[in-house]
């Protein structure tokens, strides 16, 4: 946390050493870091153990019943008091460890939740986990589609925020690396789409980077994130499809934006994939070739990366769009930006001056933008 000249006003309660490094939760790290680089916040972060009997008693027992012992999380007591209490969590049964933080409430002015994937068609079974919820003053969710629903269920504000990005640490400016990455793709994919991919490498000789063991901790999270925006900026594609599309049991029709978008576009890689069919994508990602669409599960994706090959002009707009129009919306500093909104507190400077020099480069990119030249790197990079 950086020094301030003033007390911290906001708490934030992190999974970080519960959950460790797990990948999905590396960008909410992320997002917790720069709050506390943007405003005066402390961050909570107890200890806990996953594979202890308590913890896996607890969790069971709140599946079925409102009784919830504390799962094997260090308690802390909170001293002073603060604005705004922020407990970030990834999933509902995360919630199960603010037992850890014994009268929380009464250390706040407002309390605010931040619940990264939550299902409609899991609500039911996770109705114990989401009763925790009417002790929030307001829950702030990913998924939009999922707000009313919530709202209704526990009787409490509920509002959507999309995913950012930490666009400063994935710009690929001012000093553009080459992308000697062909195609990147990360997490969940289109086992026709990966197959159509090999047979590129085995005959096109393309550069194509994927998961290639099973595992889901990073060593360290911030190390993580920043190897995987440095290639992610070294990508000429980038493979992007909506959360848990191959997974409709879990997710049943719904469908929503998952962090990929916002990270591809960051990096100024081309993003190939499915458009998430709803309001809130058309809204976010609302420029000429945010995503180019390939449908899940096509074997397409060679006829478009040979159309696109062909049009070197039209790559180099899609890169520099992408990354202005993250660099002008999408930051993390936007969200959190929203989130004081919520809790009616003001900016303080810091988070002014990371909106500021968002702007600069914004404003350099849009001076260097080429009319009709085609960029010497993005010739070499074909």
């Amino acid at each position: 946390m950086a020094t301030r000249p003033y007390k911290p006003r906001i708490l934030i309660f992190s999974q970080r050493n519960i959950f460790r490094n797990a990948l999905f939760r590396c960008p909410l790290y992320e997002f917790e870091d720069l709050i506390c680089q943007m405003d005066s916040a402390e961050i909570l972060a107890p200890e806990g153990n996953l594979s202890s009997f308590q913890h896996k008693l607890a969790t069971r027992l709140a599946y079925h019943a409102p009784i919830y012992p504390n799962p094997g999380v260090q308690q802390v007591l909170i001293s002073g008091s603060y604005d705004v209490f922020l407990a970030v969590c990834g999933y509902p049964h995360d919630l199960l460890m603010l037992n850890a933080l014994p009268e929380w409430r009464s250390h706040c002015r407002i309390s605010v939740c931040l619940m990264d994937e939550l299902w409609i068609k899991q609500m039911d079974s996770h109705r114990q986990f989401l009763s925790i919820l009417k002790k929030f003053d307001i829950v702030v969710l990913y998924y939009s589609q999922s707000v009313v629903p919530l709202s209704e269920r526990i009787e409490r504000k509920c509002v959507f925020m999309p995913p950012g990005v930490d666009a400063i640490l994935f710009c690929p400016y001012p000093s553009p690396p080459g992308r000697t990455i062909d195609v990147y793709s990360v997490g969940r994919r289109s086992e026709t789409t990966h197959l159509a991919l090999l047979n590129m490498v085995a005959n096109q000789r393309l550069f194509y980077v994927y998961d290639s063991i099973a595992g889901d901790q990073s060593i360290n999270p911030k190390e993580h994130r920043a190897l995987f925006a440095n290639l992610a900026k070294r990508s000429r594609y980038f493979i992007v499809n909506p959360g848990l599309i191959d997974r409709p049991d879990k997710r049943g029709d719904q469908i929503e934006i998952g962090n990929r978008y916002f990270e591809g576009a960051a990096s100024g890689t081309i993003m190939v994939g499915e458009h998430p069919t709803n309001t809130e994508f058309k809204h976010l990602f609302n420029w000429p070739d945010a995503v180019i669409r390939l449908p899940y599960g096509s074997d397409r994706i060679d006829q478009i990366i040979s159309e696109l090959d062909a049009q070197p002009e039209r790559r180099e707009e899609i890169r520099r769009t992408n990354v202005i129009q993250t660099l002008m919306r999408h930051d993390w500093a936007y969200r959190w930006e929203v989130m004081l909104k919520l809790v009616d507190l003001e900016p303080l400077p810091e988070l002014l001056k990371r909106k500021e020099y968002l702007k600069t480069i914004v404003d350099s990119l849009v001076q260097q933008r080429p009319s009709t030249r085609t960029s010497n790197r993005e010739v070499v990079n074909a």
